[in-house]
């Protein structure tokens, strides 16, 4: 029987199935409404965000860590997760303009195939997020300590300022790397200011970073040398499993770059007309950053090389590891681009522009914070909406009065992004986030073919096209991806859903809003509900 709770709430008699909790998408929306966040961003900012996220982790800082694993083929591997990635952001556009709140893949899952599964999957966001803004931050002090303190200011950090212990993939006397964690801090204090905020210093950075990008392409194009493309795999197309090398193995590690069309979903809920503009922030960044990587990689590798260092056995060492770091100090590597912790400024250097080299660094410099901004900027939406549905304390999802941020999860973010950055190598970082990304956009693409059969007539703005076709093909294309990573970074996944799951049935399920009864839907809905409805669990 329904009951009225606090606030105007409805009270239902749930079943108490392990798997039973689905929240109508009616309930969603109206809690969206109820608590939301200010809708400030346009179909412009959105695409902006989305390619101040994904142009910037892969090239800027991820090209050298795909070479070492693929060479040449890093060409190939862009491709391959471009590939995937369409398909996914189609299954994205779907969902996210048919259910335009904050959440991304949690929200959906939530309203499709219930409470559990919804947990793994914004446990999984959480990991993603954190760790790949970590892994941008150590990026962006490569740049820093190189382009802007070396080259300009004449400046050198000692290893231990500059770079995260050898036992944790480092470099030899590094002990924290001091610039990583101070960006980091700094970004997360201009998102506890405000979204709008934020968004238009991304969008400066984004015009910053595109200009870069563009000439570093109109300089290095007309001086390929094709004879650098050979071998093109030298570590073959499959590196084999657990070892993260090959085509596919790069295609592995650099797919954590297009988050940032993820990203734009979780923005929905601040977003002005979100079933027309986020379908738009979601295609049209993914499609336009696909060119600029391939277009940047056949200029770094086919102008000063990119073979991968070999280990025993012609399989190269893996990125962030030990071993490479060591092979990276010896001489004869010293002009490797494998090796670079700036790999797209050195490109540069090495042909003879030295100064334009050093622009484009101070571009990075300047223009690497606005991936780590949108990076922040989702992990703790996901934090909010898993809050304001009482999976996580309630105090988390408090929003200031002056700034209408989370202020509250943002510092938290943070600090612990912080110190992610200052003690790991931005190699295997990137692994490691990558198991969270590929669970939740195989997950989305699970929650688009549930609720097209579910609740077939719903409005949605974007259909994709051939769904028997194109849900599978993310399903698989997304499980391909993962046995692909390197093996420490699969085991990562299971063993943070452990983590979540004693969380979850020690501490969230019994304070679940939903799992108490109470959902919040429209006064015009309550006379359709139904004490013992099937499709509310």
């Amino acid at each position: 029987m329904s009951r009225v709770g606090p606030g105007g709430a409805v009270r239902l008699g749930l079943p108490p199935m392990l798997l039973g909790r689905v929240k109508p998408l009616e309930a969603i929306l109206e809690t969206a409404e109820k608590k939301s966040l200010h809708r400030s961003l346009g179909p412009i900012q959105l695409m902006l965000f989305g390619i101040g996220c994904i142009i910037g982790t892969g090239i800027f800082v991820l090209t050298a860590a795909g070479a070492q694993k693929a060479g040449p083929g890093l060409m190939l591997a862009f491709a391959i997760a471009g590939v995937i990635c369409v398909v996914a952001a189609l299954c994205y556009a779907e969902i996210a303009a048919a259910v335009p709140v904050s959440g991304s893949a949690y929200t959906y899952t939530y309203a499709t195939m219930g409470e559990l599964l919804a947990w793994t999957v914004g446990w999984a966001l959480v990991l993603e997020y954190a760790i790949a803004a970590s892994a941008v931050s150590v990026g962006w002090s490569g740049y820093f300590a190189g382009s802007i303190l070396g080259e300009t200011l004449g400046i050198h950090l000692p290893p231990w300022l500059s770079a995260g212990p050898l036992a944790l993939g480092g470099v030899e006397g590094g002990l924290i790397n001091l610039p990583a964690a101070l960006i980091a801090l700094l970004v997360t204090w201009l998102l506890m200011i405000g979204t709008s905020e934020s968004a238009k210093v991304n969008a400066v950075l984004v015009a910053i970073k595109v200009t870069a990008l563009t000439i570093f392409i109109a300089l290095t194009l007309p001086q390929v040398d094709v004879e650098q493309f050979n071998p093109f795999l030298p570590a073959g197309v499959f590196g084999g499993f657990g070892t993260g090398v090959g085509a596919v193995g790069a295609a592995a590690t650099i797919f954590f770059a297009y988050v940032g069309f993820d990203a734009v979903s979780t923005a929905a809920e601040e977003t002005r007309d979100p079933q027309r503009n986020v379908p738009i922030g979601l295609v049209g960044s993914l499609l336009f950053c696909t060119v600029f990587y391939i277009l940047v990689a056949a200029g770094a590798i086919g102008t000063i090389g990119g073979q991968p260092i070999m280990g025993p056995g012609g399989i190269p060492f893996p990125a962030g590891s030990e071993e490479l770091a060591r092979q990276c100090a010896l001489p004869v590597h010293a002009g490797a681009l494998v090796c670079s912790d700036e790999a797209l400024a050195h490109v540069l250097r090495q042909i003879g522009y030295s100064g334009i080299g050093n622009a484009l660094g101070y571009a990075a410099f300047l223009a690497l914070p606005s991936v780590i901004l949108v990076l922040l900027f989702a992990q703790t939406r996901i934090f909010f909406v898993m809050s304001r549905d009482g999976l996580l304390p309630e105090r988390l999802s408090r929003v200031h009065p002056k700034w209408k941020t989370p202020h509250v999860v943002t510092a938290l973010t943070g600090a612990v992004v912080a110190l992610g950055a200052a003690f790991f190598p931005v190699g295997q970082l990137a692994d490691i986030a990558n198991a969270g990304t590929l669970y939740a956009f195989m997950m989305v693409a699970v929650a688009v073919m549930v609720l097209r059969r579910t609740d077939p007539a719903r409005k949605r703005a974007f259909r994709v096209p051939a769904l028997w076709l194109i849900g599978p093909a993310t399903i698989l294309g997304c499980l391909f991806l993962f046995f692909n990573l390197p093996r420490e970074a699969m085991i990562v996944l299971p063993v943070w859903s452990v983590i979540g799951l004693v969380i979850y049935f020690g501490y969230s399920r019994s304070r679940s809003h939903l799992g108490h009864g109470v959902v919040e839907v429209p006064e015009a809905e309550l006379d359709s509900i139904e004490p013992d409805a099937p499709a509310i669990h």
